[in-house]
């Protein structure tokens, strides 16, 4: 047990930031990296977050900090957050493929994709990050160690911002299409009224 909370602490630590960093380098450059290429954007912007997992590697024992022990009511809670996680995942993966989940559209010159309104996307405009949250919830209220806790703070602000970065980037690709995305769908949790009957 104490191995298994000891490999998912790092695994958050060397992982989590520079996934959340690669966004900060995609949604506000999309257009130098469109001007440089799909090859040439994702060679620079992948060589950058393998460098950070390793620079956080390095560092992995003073970054995960203080074993706060295992605690049962905090798995009680982790199980939750991990389920309703791997539902939003499955609903989610319906959508948006892998191509959009590493920002194909975002760099590509010619195929700026479609923007995905239908099923669980008809309820929240975010369920990736929503499943995103929840599951780095699960993970840190397992480890529970000093460092984790800290990243989970920080996700929720990281997160958000993310998501206002990327709705600009929306903005510009698809215009009054999104605008009115916007209008109906909320940001993060839905509306009940809005909630349809069939599942998404």
């Amino acid at each position: 047990m104490d191995k298994a909370r000891w490999f998912i602490a790092v695994m958050m630590i060397v992982w989590v930031p520079p996934a959340i960093a690669a966004w900060y380098l995609i949604h506000p450059f999309t257009r130098f990296w469109r001007r440089l290429g799909t090859v040439a954007s994702f060679s620079v912007i992948y060589s950058l977050l393998i460098s950070g997992c390793v620079l956080l590697w390095e560092f992995r024992a003073t970054l995960v900090g203080s074993d706060l022990g295992f605690r049962p009511l905090l798995l009680v809670l982790a199980v939750p957050a991990a389920v309703g996680g791997a539902v939003i995942a499955m609903r989610r993966r319906k959508h948006l493929t892998q191509r959009i989940l590493v920002g194909t559209p975002e760099i590509s010159r010619t195929d700026k994709g479609r923007l995905l309104t239908e099923g669980i996307y008809a309820r929240t405009r975010n369920p990736r990050y929503l499943e995103f949250v929840a599951f780095s919830f699960a993970y840190v209220a397992f480890a529970n160690y000093a460092g984790t806790w800290v990243l989970c703070a920080l996700i929720l602000p990281a997160i958000h911002l993310v998501v206002l970065l990327e709705e600009r980037e929306l903005r510009e690709r698809f215009g009054a299409e999104f605008e009115d995305y916007c209008r109906r769908v909320p940001r993060y949790i839905p509306k009940r009224s809005a909630l349809p009957s069939q599942a998404g």
